[in-house]
């Protein structure tokens, strides 16, 4: 049976790149009908949060990737995070030390430091020097009482190894190409190299689907599966996917576009920007200069602060401008992927059944965002109601939304009239106003220019309210009636009639049909929106 795992490491949320991860392993192990195992590794004591946890698995279960065993699920290989396995490591480490295949080091970072510095001077590959006599219980007792740190490294052998992987073939590496490497920290807890090993043969994996980068990392994998009598699973080595701008798709890249938007509004007063994002005056000064970064959550602050739309790297920034699930799916899945065939929009069903891992791509994918927002554009429209009702629901509950209490019957129609939108939050920013207090909507300054106050908007407004509030009946099909016939009885576009009741009722020329919009408003709010409006700005 076919048994896939995902682990990733709760140092931050879940990025774009691992959720194609999450999601190739999740359609192999449905394809074949196999078992997708949730694996937390969380070793990096000094990074892990239990915050980059909880989301990453909010966000898989958004994205619709659920997991056979694993953290809320259970099942017969747990513990499922690492740091609860901590003895059964420390069983395998004595194993390779008891066979002289690991042993203990004491060097200092300075000392390791000095070594590699040595190495590059004399132009030569970095080996570690593996002592002719390993240290024993005596001398790691010595070391710890000098407060030297203990790690343990697993002796590399001098021999070529191959690995043998589904997207590259048969990729060799030389002997002498790797030094001896650490397995166990100073901290007492295993390195990536050494868990992900022992993990994987115990849980019984037999597919690993991880990126390039860890191509790298495979003969040291390799070696210690050899040592410890493991098997090798059939590895996957995905190519990278790159942004538009051609290098890797990086969460660097809202730093960019954040440090853009603040080096184009010289007037900012830095001090308060400072303050406001949380972060030292220096270390804004420093990141404005390309010289540090700062934190994501500080980045965040100030694009809110300052209006700033950052490009989306991890799945949560997905998910708050407004994407489906169902979308980013479909679209991550052809990342590195096809399916042999012209097919591109796809439902998850027809996912999975098309599913094989022959046919990942060598080449580096692109990650074309006009592309992903096409892809939403349909699936905004395939989905079922009741579906993106509960989507839509979602979203506006995390982003605060005034309709984040709204009927369902209501959010039903609000979609229904925007049907055609590419996300859900061009739908909250064009419907917001109807669960709007009369006088908190925020006129934009260019549609009060170009719609009320050039030529006769405003007194075009003025009749429009007449006519408006002598209707007996509000309906779509009144409303429609009565701007048709006021635009044709003053020959003239509908526009010149319908702008200026937009503006008046929601501040600006965005919103869904204005016929909709008005029936759905009311009549004593719409015309209280309108005497508001042509008070304001009569006497501009």
């Amino acid at each position: 049976m076919v048994v896939t795992r995902f682990a990733p490491s709760p140092t931050g949320y879940l990025h774009i790149g691992g959720a194609r991860t999450a999601l190739f392993c999740w359609l192999l192990a449905r394809h074949t009908g196999g078992t997708m195992i949730l694996r937390i590794e969380d070793t990096d004591q000094k990074r892990n949060t239990p915050t980059a946890t909880a989301q990453v698995i909010e966000d898989l279960r958004w994205l619709g990737i659920d997991w056979d065993e694993g953290p809320q699920v259970e099942g017969p290989n747990g513990p499922y995070f690492q740091s609860q396995r901590l003895d059964i490591y420390k069983k395998y480490t004595q194993q390779l030390l008891d066979k002289g295949k690991a042993y203990y080091c004491f060097d200092t970072p300075q000392e390791l430091n000095e070594m590699r510095d040595s190495a590059q001077k004399e132009k030569r590959n970095f080996l570690y020097p593996r002592p002719e006599k390993f240290p024993d219980e005596a001398d790691v007792e010595q070391a710890r009482a000098e407060g030297r740190p203990v790690v343990i490294r697993c002796c590399m052998p001098n021999e070529e190894i191959t690995v043998s992987d589904i997207v590259r073939g048969e990729v060799k590496f030389g002997a002498g190409e790797f030094s001896d490497f650490i397995i166990q920290k100073s901290d007492g807890y295993p390195t990536y190299h050494f868990a992900c090993v022992v993990d994987d043969e115990l849980m019984k994996v037999t597919h690993v689907i991880r990126g390039q980068e860890h191509l790298m990392n495979t003969p040291c994998h390799i070696a210690l599966q050899r040592a410890l009598d493991f098997g090798t699973p059939n590895y996957a080595h995905m190519s990278v996917t790159i942004s538009e701008g051609g290098g890797k798709l990086s969460k660097r890249e809202r730093g960019k576009a954040l440090k853009k938007a603040i080096k184009e509004k010289p007037e900012l007063d830095k001090d308060e920007l400072a303050s406001i994002g949380k972060v030292a005056i220096d270390e804004l000064e420093k990141f404005l200069k390309g010289k540090a970064q700062i934190e994501q959550e500080n980045i965040t602050i100030l694009a809110e602060h300052l209006g700033v739309h950052l490009p989306e790297i991890n799945i949560v920034d997905f998910f708050q401008s407004g994407y489906l699930p169902e979308a980013m799916v479909n679209f991550i899945s052809l990342l590195g992927w096809s399916t042999g065939d012209d097919r591109e929009i796809m439902e998850i069903d027809e996912l999975i059944k098309a599913f094989d891992v022959t046919r990942f791509a060598k080449t580096n994918s692109l990650f074309d965002r006009k592309k992903l927002l096409s892809f939403n554009t349909e699936h905004m429209k395939m989905v079922d109601k009741d579906v993106l009702v509960r989507h839509f629901k979602k979203y506006l509950a995390a982003v605060n939304s005034p309709m984040k209490d709204a009927e369902d019957g209501m959010l039903k129609t609000i979609l229904t009239i925007n049907e055609g939108t590419k996300t859900l939050e061009a739908v909250e920013q064009k419907s917001r106003f109807l669960f709007l207090v009369d006088d908190a909507i925020e006129y934009d300054e260019k549609a009060v220019k170009k719609v009320l106050l050039k030529g006769d908007g405003l007194a075009m407004l003025q009749i429009v309210r007449d006519r408006l509030g002598a209707l007996e009946e509000l309906t779509e099909q009144a409303i429609e009636n009565m701007l048709r016939g006021l635009a044709e009885e003053k020959e003239v576009g509908l526009g010149k009639v319908a702008q200026p009741l937009r503006v008046a009722i929601c501040g600006n020329t965005v919103s869904p049909p204005i016929f909709n919009s008005i029936e759905l408003l009311g009549k004593e709010t719409a015309l209280k929106r309108i005497d508001i409006t042509l008070s304001r700005f009569r006497n501009r």
